[in-house]
């Protein structure tokens, strides 16, 4: 039986932050992506001791067992938290935990049947537990083709992070994910009404303004497609104001007869 403090680095009288501290420090050095496949064991392993000594109750629990039943206890993390569907926070504390352990297509699973977007895992994971798990999920649902709630949770954590830094030396990866989702894929994913509704709340997010001049770019060329000309030639000069060389945009000037330089 695996000692969980043993398999942390910290004494029994450790507190939550050195606990945290710990696991992220250990993660970062032996995570399947950075150290390979070969410590994938051990990486379930340290996340099976983070998961339960994290959570006063089943520390309590564990402490006690442990004590009592050295070398025969296992505490189930998995079973405990599948034990309760109708509490929040267990079933979203069940997807990260899906998610870290690579069970990717059953964490999808329950996040779905919690309600999907509208499953607030925000409300029931720490701040940076949440985030890590939205990302996670980002990327999962990007690999199926799931494009529009990839958007959607990326959007957030850009957003969240605009408002207070987390990801900071990882956020380019998260805008680079959002960026190119939108470059490829979105547009095809969606109907005309959603994408520029996506866009609409892209523009929110303060990128830097050739990344909006494109988006403008991108909104007028649907904009003309649904007859709505007038907009669309609105919109396409709000996109010269933000870069006046944009690419692409000869065509469009001569739809919209838009011939000035702004």
């Amino acid at each position: 039986m695996d000692n969980y403090y043993s398999l942390l680095g910290v004494p029994h009288t450790a507190s939550f932050q050195e606990i945290k501290r710990a696991f992220r420090e250990k993660a970062k050095r032996i995570h399947p992506d950075i150290a390979g496949p070969k410590v994938e064991d051990e990486m379930r392993r340290l996340l099976n001791a983070y998961q339960v000594l994290s959570d006063p109750g089943l520390r309590s629990e564990y402490d006690q067992g442990y004590g009592r039943f050295v070398g025969t206890y296992h505490f189930d993390y998995r079973t405990f938290l599948r034990a309760q569907p109708e509490d929040g926070v267990s079933q979203a504390k069940l997807i990260f935990f899906e998610l870290l352990h690579f069970e990717y297509e059953e964490a999808l699973k329950i996040w779905e049947g919690q309600g999907g977007l509208d499953f607030p895992l925000d409300r029931y994971l720490e701040r940076e537990d949440w985030m890590d798990c939205a990302f996670i999920l980002a990327e999962e649902l990007e690999k199926r083709q799931r494009y529009y709630e990839a958007f959607m949770l990326l959007v957030t954590l850009v957003r969240e992070e605009r408002r207070r830094p987390y990801f900071r030396h990882f956020m380019p990866d998260v805008e680079n994910l959002l960026k190119e989702l939108v470059r490829l894929r979105l547009k095809t994913a969606v109907d005309a009404e959603t994408y520029l509704e996506c866009m609409g709340i892209l523009m929110e997010l303060q990128f830097p303004p050739k990344d909006e001049a494109r988006w403008l770019r991108s909104m007028a060329e649907t904009l003309v497609r649904m007859g709505d000309l007038q907009t669309a030639r609105g919109v396409f000069r709000e996109a010269l104001k933000r870069n006046p060389a944009l690419s692409n945009a000869i065509q469009l000037r001569r739809k919209l007869n838009v011939q000035e330089k702004l």
